[in-house]
Formats: C-alpha cells, sequence, structure tokens
C-alpha cells in the first residue's frame, strides 16, 4: 500500500488501523486531494475518510473531497471498552473493562456540529462497531476524570459489524414509528431505549436533513411528526 507519511504521526493505533482495513490491500493512504490529504483512496476511486471524533472539523474538508469522487466516512462506535493501565516504565498495572456500551446512536452525539453531512450528495457515512483497547499511563498529566492518568493510545480490539448510511433516506431506520406519527423526544428516547439527552441530539440531526418536523408542543414537551423524504433536504433545512 503506497502513501506519505503526512499527517499520520498523531493518528492513533485505531485510526490507522481503520483506515488500513477501508482503504484495501491495493489502495492508498494519506492522498492529497486538493487543499485537503485524505486518509485513503481505494483501487475503485473510493475517498476513504477516518473521523473518531465529532464531525464538526470535517465540515467544509468533507464537502471539498466530494468534488473529487465518492467519499466514505468511517465513524467508529465502540461497543465494548477494554482499559490497560501502565506505570510511566509502561508496565501493565491493571485491566478492566469500561461499564459503558456504545452502540449505533451514539453517532448522533458526532453529527450534533454538522448534520448536513447527512445530506451531501456521494458522501456515505459507515458506522464500524468496534472493541477497543485503550492504554492509560499514569503520569499524573491526565484528567482528574481519569485520576491523572493520560491517554496513551487506542487500539482495534475487535470487530462486531458495520452500517452504511448512504442519505437521509437511510437515517429512518432511526424512527420506531409509523409514517405520519406524532411523537415527542421522551417518546422517542423510551422506544430506543436511550436517553432523553440522545434522543434530543438525534431529533436535532434528524430535522436538519428533514426526515422530521416540529409541529408542536404536547404540555411541555415538543412533538415532532416523520416526513416524506425532500428532494433537498439540505437546502430545505438550512
Amino acid at each position: 500500500m503506497s502513501g506519505s507519511l503526512i499527517g499520520t504521526r498523531k493518528e492513533s493505533g485505531l485510526h490507522n488501523a481503520l483506515k488500513f482495513r477501508y482503504a484495501g490491500i491495493d489502495g492508498e493512504t494519506e492522498k492529497s486531494m486538493g487543499d485537503y490529504v485524505c486518509d485513503g483512496l481505494t483501487p475503485e476511486g473510493e475517498i476513504i475518510e477516518v473521523q473518531t471524533g465529532s464531525f464538526g472539523p470535517l465540515r467544509d474538508k468533507a464537502r471539498s473531497l466530494a468534488a473529487f469522487g465518492p467519499v466514505r466516512i468511517i465513524h467508529p462506535i465502540i461497543i465494548n471498552k477494554y482499559i490497560e493501565t501502565l506505570d510511566e516504565a509502561g508496565q501493565v498495572l491493571r485491566k478492566r473493562k469500561s461499564p459503558r456500551k456504545g452502540s449505533e446512536w451514539d453517532l448522533f452525539k458526532s453529527l450534533l456540529y454538522a448534520p448536513e453531512l447527512a445530506a451531501v450528495p456521494g458522501l456515505c457515512i459507515e458506522l464500524a462497531l468496534i472493541d477497543v483497547l485503550e492504554q492509560r499511563k499514569e503520569d499524573g498529566k491526565g484528567s482528574w476524570r481519569r485520576k491523572g492518568a493520560s491517554i496513551s493510545g487506542r487500539e482495534l480490539a475487535g470487530w462486531h459489524s458495520s452500517m452504511s448510511l448512504s442519505g437521509p433516506k437511510d437515517y429512518y431506520r432511526f424512527l420506531p414509528f409509523g409514517s405520519g406519527e406524532e411523537f415527542t423526544t421522551r417518546e422517542l428516547a423510551k422506544k430506543a431505549g436511550i436517553s432523553i439527552n440522545l434522543a434530543g441530539k438525534t431529533l436535532y440531526v434528524l430535522t436538519k436533513i428533514g426526515i422530521v418536523k416540529r409541529i408542536g408542543k404536547k404540555g411541555n414537551s415538543f412533538v415532532y411528526k416523520i416526513l416524506k423524504l425532500s428532494k433537498n433536504p439540505a437546502k430545505k433545512n438550512g
């Protein structure tokens, strides 16, 4: 696999593993495309971009890359996280499994600041449902939430499945209601088995891409309705 080392020094093992997996054995990595460098390019000409965090920083880059050909943004969803704590010499002190389990709904936390990317023509968001090994070092330089331990690396530890979302039409799968049915944020949260906060973020994104609409209130709760997909939802919803 060819490609320069531009921009690879700060990448995690997880980022690199996904980049090489999706570019393919005969693909390229760190490929220049206009003003940007994409993570990978498949032999078929599909542009690969791995995004492990918020989609906000990708707003301009993804649109620019889409002018060169089809783009697939790989977004890892961490189903299980294993935490390995090391001392300053790199020796393993302990290893445990995080009690938090991720799900495909976590996508909406990352799409919150760039919901329009879900409606860009020729752009596919692919969720990689995986397990991750996170290494932490007890060096006193990390977050107080981790008791001073800093994250020294993340590695791909297991693969579950993937989910491709090629446009607004594919996001209807996140709505456990019938066509035209009215519902609140709390009702979505209950049916989907997610928090009210996450349900609110989900509805914000789905409203922006034109498949739900806020139509009123029921008590103190906003009421939403599923819409038929418009031809240009991104333009309609700004």
